[in-house]
């Protein structure tokens, strides 16, 4: 019996990246739409004061993050727009739900500047990036703790609103969830300006050895 041909490493990984690239319709991008979808109605929710019906939202977006993560994965569904759209409806629930709480008191506005500063620190980056061809990149595992402890804390604060001992106890841990995952997000920020500029400062001197950035 004789082997088959084995494509050749590198060409195999383009092909990859190809698909990925390619990738639009799959089931992890349909969930992540839908989750975009319901951050305007949770942020009605919250601006109305019905936190149950807010906590529910909140609770379904967290498995939707879940479960669209794990199907990517187990059934080989990854794609470059998924890879978009993950983390910008999870930043967008975060920036509602601190919003909404800010304004109704819930959360102090310090904690939601410490969350708002990162995201412009992120942001401000970006342009650089684009420039030099490259993306977004890729989310630290920090970050991705950070952002699983935010979205575990903003409906215990939310629940915290409730008298007596269950939102108390909301309260407690809500908060300790908060403090843990606004730490993990800096780090993770940190590290993405860390790495964003080295890149972008690589690119910058290849540029000016070679001549392109004249």
């Amino acid at each position: 019996m004789h082997d088959q041909p084995q494509a050749p490493a590198g060409r195999s990984s383009a092909l990859l990246g190809a698909t990925e690239q390619s990738r639009i319709l799959t089931v992890p991008n349909a969930i992540s739409v839908g989750r975009l979808l319901l951050v305007p109605f949770f942020a009605l929710l919250v601006a109305q004061g019905r936190d149950l019906e807010a906590f529910a939202v909140l609770v379904l977006a967290g498995v939707s993050d879940w479960a669209d993560g794990l199907i990517a994965r187990r059934f080989n569904q990854i794609s470059a727009l998924g890879r978009a759209l993950d983390p910008a409806a999870d930043r967008l629930f975060i920036a509602a739900a601190l919003i909404g709480l800010g304004l109704r008191d819930v959360v102090p506005w310090w904690f939601v500047a410490v969350i708002g500063l990162r995201e412009v620190s992120i942001a401000s980056v970006l342009p650089g990036l684009l420039k030099r061809g490259y993306g977004p990149l890729p989310v630290h595992m920090a970050g991705k703790a950070g952002t699983a402890m935010l979205m575990y804390a903003l409906p215990l604060l939310l629940l915290a609103q409730l008298e007596g001992a269950l939102g108390a106890t909301a309260w407690a841990i809500g908060w300790a969830s908060a403090l843990w995952g606004a730490a993990l997000y800096w780090l993770a920020g940190a590290l993405y300006l860390v790495q964003a500029r080295g890149i972008i400062s690589t690119a910058a001197v290849v540029e000016t050895v070679t001549g392109r950035g004249a």
